[in-house]
């Protein structure tokens, strides 16, 4: 793991990318933009509780306060009304993002269950890429003995390349392992 991967990749692997995508101009490589993680919880709206232990899992995981998102309309299938508590979601940038993206490819990927690497069909079609995870107790920072209950993620790693080929180099560059 190197020291601090946005130094990384400011004097090696942006020069490294330069060559490899054949741009000239340094402004024209693709770089990480931001990281949105988001967590769903439909049962926040009759919990509170469960609703505080999310976002208490959510600050630990990206250390910063996450936003609540709230419902835009209400389904009375799902029992969920308009302006109730849905989620929260932290949107990442700087520092913070390139952390958060080390300890993500580094400690928390290789915990996972039968892990042999992220799939190549999750970016979006224009660089991004979207990574959805079963349980939050994957990550170093979440105490096992704590969990009240099992909660899943959405992670968009959003970046500035103009196509999945751009975008996948990119990551490949910073260390995210893709399936063979």
């Amino acid at each position: 793991m190197a020291k601090n991967l946005r130094e990384e990749y400011k004097t090696k692997i942006s020069k490294e990318l330069m060559s490899t995508l054949g741009y000239k101009n340094k402004h024209e490589v693709p770089a990480l933009d931001k990281i949105v993680v988001n967590m769903g919880m439909g049962e926040a709206m009759s919990d509170s509780k469960y609703l505080d232990g999310g976002l208490n899992d959510m600050r630990s995981i990206t250390g910063q306060k996450p936003l609540i998102t709230r419902a835009k309309k209400s389904i009375a299938t799902y029992k969920i009304r308009e302006g109730g508590p849905v989620g929260c979601m932290v949107t990442l940038r700087g520092q913070r993002m390139y952390d958060f993206f080390s300890k993500l490819v580094n400690f928390v990927l290789p915990r996972l269950r039968d892990f042999k690497g992220v799939s190549t069909k999750s970016f979006d079609g224009r660089g991004s890429y979207n990574l959805g995870l079963k349980e939050q107790i994957v990550f170093p920072e979440i105490k096992y003995d704590k969990v009240d209950n099992i909660r899943g993620m959405d992670i968009a790693i959003v970046t500035t390349a103009k196509s999945n080929k751009e975008g996948m180099e990119l990551l490949k560059a910073l260390g995210m392992p893709f399936k063979k």
